[in-house]
């Protein structure tokens, strides 16, 4: 099992959290800020089982709107992930 942790640009976190859902995954929203000028971001997390991080790093990808200059479309932490549950 993997957790990706994944930081996109504000404003595309709805059209990427969107298309991951779409696709079958389920997505936890962060707000969060960071990089040149305190830009604002958010912080997806999705927990997948191992041979589907590529089909989530895909989708991101896709999801994701070309970037300007020396942008990123997302930057994608895979972490492994020893178990999953939800508590209640």
């Amino acid at each position: 099992m993997k957790l990706l942790v994944a930081i996109v640009k504000d404003s595309e976190a709805v059209a990427v959290s969107d298309h991951l859902v779409e696709q079958g995954f389920r997505v936890t929203r962060i707000a969060s800020t960071g990089g040149f000028l305190r830009r604002g971001n958010v912080t997806l997390l999705v927990g997948v089982e191992d041979e589907q991080v590529e089909a989530v790093i895909a989708a991101i990808d896709a999801a994701c709107a070309e970037p300007e200059g020396e942008e990123h479309k997302a930057t994608i932490f895979v972490l492994p992930a020893e178990r999953f549950f939800q508590v209640g």
